[in-house]
């Protein structure tokens, strides 16, 4: 089907725009002997792993669930970081990952001959305490008090013995000169222990498939970090690999006024797209303008009883009516990963569009869906 046939709400994810992202990704790897990963908390639509294993080198999870899709759905490289891990899980995570990457060394301690005994590659993250982001607090690593990492007051290399990489994560929607500016740091605070590591993982948060983004001087600090201690640098980007590539499909339900035109849709912000509020951020709409830019504004929100279920002010050339389709971009990344049921609304069916510009529905979802998530 085409596009404007699909139901809604419906995410659609665009197979060439996926594979767009993934040739940018694989020249950064080609050229500089980089290993790329998914870090599938961002992007978790398996239908398109075959795609992506075709260019990157494998997964990163952030839990058991995450491993064994990585390992069931792509099959290469699988890589996993927990704050902490299950005493009751462990064993099936080392059985499905080739890196375990610790936050502290009780973990490591704790699990560390587990994981060597079965000649996996056991990784520790460590904190470099540099913050590079701005407003975005809920998503800094390095924020002060931070359970994320290991700080160098609490670094211990006398334990080291087995470890054979180091880990860091502090970017996020960041260019490279974050990422350069972070390096620095780690090397000036954990330099002396990177020549005796075989890897380090330069973490996620890298917006490579940015329009402007400064590839070069990745691709330089890449190499200048792989020739200097020689390790093999990991990178493992999750809204880079889906980066303006997927779409939420959504139906005008209602119009109001209350000092305003409002506009009620068929998708959540609370449900659907809830970075929208977490972030918070106004996500890009199609044919629409800022607040006033164009004849008519309306306030678009969803139809849950949360009062601040808000997806933002946008203006159109004519007024809005019951029955207009919307089409609201950037929805690939941390939207099917993180959508709920709240007020038992229905979860948008997941559609992937290929590059003739046919549409199929690979998932759709129903009552039991949401009444077999409660009891």
């Amino acid at each position: 089907m085409r596009i404007d046939e699909l139901p809604t709400p419906c995410y659609v994810v665009d197979e060439a725009l996926i594979e767009k992202n993934l040739k940018i990704l694989r020249g950064v790897m080609d050229r500089t002997g980089c290993r790329i990963l998914l870090a599938q908390k961002a992007f978790s639509m398996y239908a398109l792993y075959p795609l992506i294993g075709q260019y990157l080198s494998g997964t990163a999870a952030s839990g058991l669930y995450e491993a064994r899709l990585g390992r069931e759905e792509m099959g290469k490289e699988n890589h996993i970081f927990s704050p902490a891990y299950r005493d009751d899980e462990i064993d099936e995570i080392v059985s499905l990952c080739d890196h375990i990457i610790f936050n502290s060394f009780s973990q490591l301690e704790k699990f560390k001959d587990k994981v060597l005994k079965a000649g996996k590659s056991v990784g520790l993250r460590i904190n470099p305490e540099f913050s590079t982001q701005e407003g975005h607090a809920i998503y800094d690593p390095c924020a002060p008090g931070s359970r994320l990492g290991v700080t160098l007051s609490n670094f211990k290399p006398e334990l080291l013995d087995g470890v054979s990489g180091l880990h860091f994560h502090t970017l996020c929607e960041q260019d490279s000169d974050a990422l350069i500016s972070t390096v620095e740091v780690v090397e000036e605070k954990f330099g002396p222990w990177l020549s005796q590591m075989e890897w380090l993982n330069f973490g996620g948060g890298h917006h490579i498939t940015r329009p402007g983004y400064h590839i070069e001087a990745l691709e330089d600090c890449i190499k200048r970090i792989q020739d200097k201690y020689g390790v093999t640098v990991y990178l493992e980007p999750g809204e880079a690999i889906a980066l303006n590539a997927g779409f939420l499909i959504t139906t005008v339900l209602d119009t109001l006024k209350n000092g305003i035109d409002i506009a009620i849709l068929d998708t959540s912000a609370a449900c659907h797209m809830p970075d929208v509020l977490e972030m918070p951020y106004r996500p890009p709409l199609l044919n629409s303008g800022e607040p006033h830019e164009k004849k008519y504004t309306y306030r678009l929100g969803g139809p849950t009883c949360l009062a601040g279920d808000i997806i933002g002010d946008y203006s159109f050339d004519e007024p809005l009516k019951v029955g207009d389709r919307l089409t609201f971009g950037d929805m690939a990344i941390y939207s099917m990963v993180k959508n709920n049921t709240f007020n038992g609304m229905p979860l948008p069916s997941i559609a992937l569009r290929d590059k003739n510009g046919d549409c199929k529905i690979v998932r759709s979802f129903g009552y039991d869906d949401f009444k077999t998530r409660l009891s």
